[in-house]
């Protein structure tokens, strides 16, 4: 996929003074502007590859396998995980972004969207305590595409979707998942389906889970 684009909230609204449109000084455009001052794209994935195994191992160990997910832990665990780097970590972003072609939904509507996904998604499938492996997939497939697909945060939106499916299928005594299926020659296919997802297809994610609950055994 192409690198994500940001573009302004509505053609009135000039997005430039905001943080989280700029990059980091001497970065050539390839470091998100960070309150460390990073400008290494190496360094600054590295720290946030550490600190994602500190949010998910925070996670796993306070997150109940009764507790049912919202919107204000999503922001949280985003907080957590982002918050020493980016000072917008844990806060709705307020640009527009898309991969290539694909658009993401629009900032006006990222509120009312997430609002909806606790409403119905996460209040439906979360606990994910399920009677067979089958309503687990259709679970995990269904929230992991909608949040993708809202896509709420200016950074990490991919990796914190994981990380709610991490913690549902713990929910539903499954182990850590191992997303080795999505990478490399495999990822054309997870984001063909999240783009099915859009048009309410699950099944293309549901068979991506499958293949990553198999990996995980």
């Amino acid at each position: 996929m192409a690198a994500m684009k940001v573009t302004s909230v509505t053609t009135r609204y000039d997005t430039d003074n905001l943080t989280e449109a700029q990059f980091e000084p001497g970065s050539r455009g390839r470091v998100l502007k960070n309150i460390l001052g990073i400008r290494s794209k190496r360094e600054m994935d590295a720290l946030e590859a550490t600190k994602l195994v500190e949010v998910t191992d925070w996670t796993i160990r306070h997150v109940t396998a009764d507790q049912r997910f919202t919107a204000a832990d999503i922001c949280q665990w985003h907080k957590q995980w982002l918050g020493e780097m980016y000072e917008w970590a844990g806060e709705y972003r307020q640009v527009n972004v898309s991969k290539g072609s694909f658009v993401f939904a629009m900032v006006a509507q990222v509120p009312r969207l997430i609002q909806e996904f606790e409403r119905k998604e996460l209040a439906r499938f979360t606990p994910c305590v399920f009677d067979n492996l089958e309503d687990v997939l259709e679970a995990l497939a269904i929230t992991h595409c909608e949040l993708v697909l809202i896509h709420p945060f200016r950074e990490g939106n991919g990796r914190l979707s994981r990380l709610l499916s991490q913690l549902m299928a713990l929910q539903a005594g499954l182990p850590l998942l191992n997303f080795s299926p999505i990478k490399g020659k495999q990822r054309e296919a997870y984001f063909a389906a999240v783009r099915a997802g859009m048009g309410h297809d699950y099944a293309p994610m549901i068979e991506v889970f499958r293949k990553v609950v198999k990996a995980s055994s």
